[in-house]
């Protein structure tokens, strides 16, 4: 009890008599204490208070490691603060809190690689600031933002990357008060050795995108395709394990995907819209029971059964490919079966012969397993590309005499093909070919034909997929064995380089929404649930 009391004793008389306080200060060990300075060499701590003379401390060539929120906070009289070679490697938020005083600041000759965006907040009075000689390649942005009275500036020895990271640095190199010495980039290497506030900065460099997850739908899907009725939004989603097409419906005040009607079938494989007039269609194939078109009934605001389709010659449906000729509507509906025709549909208007709707057209070639059909225009000519697992990819052209297709050519050295879409890049025409075994193919049309431009290894791939957003080029290639690879056009070398990854699993296709000025992409799961997700813009400098 007494020591207790001597102790609360010395406490009281410390606080009531500052002078007294003073003599009982002791000088920590490995510094040089004088009235206003304390100088510490080899020491691995801070002294943890000091008096209120002190105004300048100093330790050099120590093993202090980071340096924490307030570690000075209980010396708030210090003016100067020299921490050099030690062994430093961070600095943290709100590292100098508790020090409204201190001028000069000396980091100078450590290790440090990270201070965070708030390590110097609230040293508005500070006007030197060295952080010479140590590891940092970035520093965060508006790092110097409380700093209102600085005067000199030393970022030297340092080893700064003039990349997008760093763009806000060489923007307040350029716009300071503050003296700062030369600061050069160390890296990438056509930059090396350039001082960092003689680069340009041209607007948009730092400019990237991102695919951020959106929203993910319990729907197991074959294929996914959009469509807009009345200022709506839709998509159709073949679902072969519930026997069904479901239909949803654009929510634009939840900002996602709703259940809008479910069309009930056996094995559906594909669905696919077809506005034509003031008819909203969907075609439905199956691998049981024929294919059928449903039409929206206003009235009973769903589908209903509008039509069954001839399928005498259609084994096992896998693609249906919707186009337009001049002012004649079409449908191909693709068979993966060698005893099936793919096989021409044309829309009829003739309510007089009790004909509206699609009627078998032409039967294309046999025997050869198609897989996937797209149709194109170029140079003024219509084409319908055919491609197989077992034949190569072959070509047909419209004539305008006959209004009928015929065989015009086939693309060499692509096989096992299990899907083509065609994209265009500053008006060339590109086709995008799955391969499941082996590399999938970008080709190019030139001189009358396609000339492979590129090749992506894909195995397991069962969609390459090309998209477009602003003025950005994209390829997904969705594979039933690994991430979904994202690639991006480079309008340099004029391929696709690779750009990110995203996951969904075993995706069929991708297919793009833009609206209320947002951009989505699409991608129905074959064994999980489809993801949709969002294109975003991203600024490389924050």
């Amino acid at each position: 009890m007494l020591l207790a009391w001597l102790a609360l004793s010395v406490a009281l008389l410390c606080f009531y008599a500052g002078a007294e306080c003073k003599r009982n200060f002791k000088c920590p060990s490995g510094c040089t204490c004088t009235k206003e300075t304390i100088i510490c060499v080899g020491t691995a701590q801070i002294p943890r208070t000091i008096p209120n003379e002190i105004n300048s401390l100093s330790m050099v060539n120590g093993s202090i490691a980071e340096i924490t929120e307030g570690m000075f906070s209980l010396m708030p009289s210090l003016q100067l603060l020299l921490l050099n070679a030690n062994s430093l490697t961070t600095i943290k938020d709100d590292a100098f809190s508790g020090l409204p005083h201190l001028e000069y600041l000396f980091i100078e000759g450590n290790k440090i690689e990270t201070i965070t965006k708030n390590a110097l907040r609230g040293l508005r009075g500070l006007t030197h600031l060295s952080l010479a000689n140590n590891k940092m390649r970035f520093l965060p942005r508006d790092l110097f933002f409380d700093l209102d009275s600085l005067l000199e500036l030393d970022l030297r020895g340092n080893s700064f990357q003039c990349i997008c990271e760093n763009k806000w640095l060489m923007t307040w190199l350029k716009n300071t008060n503050a003296t700062v010495s030369d600061v050069f980039c160390a890296g990438p290497n056509d930059m090396k050795g350039k001082r960092l506030n003689d680069l340009p900065i041209p607007p948009g460099e730092c400019i990237s995108t991102d695919f951020v997850r959106h929203q993910s739908i319990p729907v197991q899907a074959m294929s996914a395709d959009i469509f807009s009725f009345k200022e709506d939004i839709y998509i159709a989603l073949a679902a072969p394990n519930t026997n069904s097409c479901v239909i949803m419906e654009w929510d634009h005040i939840e900002m996602n995907f709703r259940k809008f009607d479910n069309i009930t079938g056996k094995s559906v494989v594909g669905c696919k819209s077809v506005l034509i007039e003031n008819h909203v269609l969907i075609l439905v194939t199956q691998l049981f029971g024929g294919s059928h078109i449903y039409k929206f009934d206003d009235q009973q605001n769903k589908f209903t059964k509008f039509q069954t389709v001839e399928v005498f010659n259609i084994s096992k449906p896998n693609d249906i490919e919707v186009f337009q000729i001049e002012n004649d509507w079409y449908f191909v509906i693709v068979d993966s079966s060698k005893a099936g025709i793919s096989t021409l549909y044309k829309w009829m208007d003739q309510p007089e012969r009790n004909e509206t709707g699609f009627y078998s057209y032409q039967f294309l070639h046999e025997w050869f397993r198609d897989t996937d059909a797209e149709f194109v225009e170029v140079d003024g000519k219509s084409y319908l590309i055919l491609i197989s697992r077992s034949q190569p990819p072959v070509i047909y052209l419209w004539n305008k005499s006959t209004l009928k297709f015929v065989l015009h050519s086939e693309i060499p050295n692509v096989d096992d093909v299990v899907a083509v879409k065609a994209f265009r890049v500053e008006g060339d025409l590109y086709l995008a070919m799955t391969c499941y075994i082996g590399d999938s193919k970008v080709l190019k049309w030139a001189n009358k034909q396609f000339t492979e431009i590129q090749a992506l290894p894909s195995r397991g791939a069962m969609i390459l997929q090309p998209f477009t957003f602003s003025d950005r080029h994209y390829l997904a290639l969705g594979s039933d064995y690994s991430f979904t690879q994202i690639y991006l056009w480079d309008v340099e070398t004029k391929t696709f380089h690779k750009f990110k990854d995203i996951y969904v699993q075993s995706p069929r296709s991708f297919t793009v929404l833009t609206n209320d000025r947002r951009n989505f992409i699409f991608s129905p799961s074959f064994k999980g649930k489809s993801m949709v997700f969002e294109h975003i813009f991203v600024d490389l400098s924050l």
